[in-house]
């Protein structure tokens, strides 16, 4: 496992002060959980532009209909 240093400003001192009081954990706790949160919502929107682009492609959307009927749920 890696260490990791980080300085601080008054408003990174305030969100870590609520986000351990609120969980009741360490301050590294509190980085990881922003760090993984804020890293699942980037997927989460490359996700929905993914889906939005290939709603939008004619081609893609023959053939997802192909495979469905394939499948027989068509």
């Amino acid at each position: 496992m890696g260490t990791l240093n980080v300085r601080t400003d008054d408003a990174m001192e305030k969100a870590l002060a609520e986000l351990t009081a609120a969980r009741h954990t360490s301050r590294s706790e509190a980085v990881r959980y922003a760090l993984l949160q804020t890293y699942k919502q980037l997927l989460l929107q490359q996700a929905d532009a993914d889906a939005q682009r290939l709603a939008d492609d004619p081609e893609d959307q023959a053939e997802m209909l192909a495979i469905q009927r394939f499948m027989g749920v068509a």
